[in-house]
């Protein structure tokens, strides 16, 4: 439960504060919308992330990146995109509502050695001028995705 509470404690502060951590040189992705589409899926009430990840996440994923989901490790340069928007729940579907947070993990094996390779950042609300990480990755981001070492820290499978 320690990364649920880690995890509310971030999203609890996305929505109030302008920018929560320093910079930890995490770009924001131009264009990730236009990359390969990994998966999609919905958490709702009742699972053990709701409070924190509810909502309808969309997984995108950059060229290296696409090529580390298929070998099974991720080069430098690889880029995974977590968009994680409202679930609007009307006229018997689901639909995005606004947008939570836009989540990055940057690949570099040497620039964030600390963190099993990955430096780790969140948007809020998608505003690339209000990061949610910052330094504070080990904590907010990388503890865990320890559980995924045998997978390069990376949760989700690209989907066939």
């Amino acid at each position: 439960m320690i990364r649920t509470a880690l995890s509310l404690a971030i999203l609890a502060g996305i929505s109030s504060a302008p920018i929560l951590a320093d910079d930890n040189g995490v770009p924001y992705p131009e264009d990730y919308r236009d990359w390969h589409h990994v998966k999609s899926m919905v958490i709702e009430e009742g699972h053990d992330l709701y409070e924190a990840f509810g909502g309808i996440h969309h997984l995108y994923a950059n060229d290296a990146a696409l090529e580390g989901y298929q070998a099974g490790s991720f080069p430098d340069g690889a880029v995974i995109v977590f968009d994680l928007l409202e679930a609007e729940h009307g006229g018997n579907a689901v639909t995005e509502g606004s947008r939570k947070v836009l989540g990055v993990m940057h690949k570099d094996s040497e620039r964030y050695a600390e963190t099993g390779g990955w430096g780790f950042e969140g948007f809020a609300e998608g505003d690339r001028g209000r990061r949610a990480v910052g330094k504070e990755a080990d904590t907010a981001c990388f503890q865990c995705h320890t559980s995924q070492r045998d997978h390069d820290y990376v949760f989700s499978r690209l989907r066939k």
